[in-house]
């Protein structure tokens, strides 16, 4: 059983990094909507792509059910993300962790 225990405890430690990675690039993201990057740009690019489908998807469940989040021309729904990739780490990374003890 130990095995499994490591195995859900490494799954939960990468998952850790990715939502935590993920998190940097949604607010990466947020800085650079305040300025005018060039959009040519590889990195800027590579930030762009990886946030605008989840960010497209918040933008459309918010439209569905009818709540602003671009309001005074701001963009809410990168925090709302942020709020989600904190309330993922919290509850899905945890919970493997302690399931992973109590397998060890």
């Amino acid at each position: 059983m130990f095995v499994i225990g490591n195995f859900l405890k490494a799954v939960a430690v990468v998952l850790h990094y990715v939502l935590n990675f993920y998190m940097w690039i949604i607010i990466a993201r947020a800085v650079l909507s305040w300025v005018n990057p060039d959009p040519y740009n590889p990195i800027v690019n590579f930030i762009h792509n990886v946030t605008e489908p989840v960010l497209y998807r918040i933008r459309i469940i918010a439209f569905r059910i009818r709540l602003p989040v671009n309001f005074g021309g701001i963009d809410f729904s990168p925090i709302i993300v942020i709020l989600c990739i904190i309330f993922l780490d919290l509850f899905v990374v945890d919970s493997l962790s302690q399931l992973s003890q109590t397998l060890m």
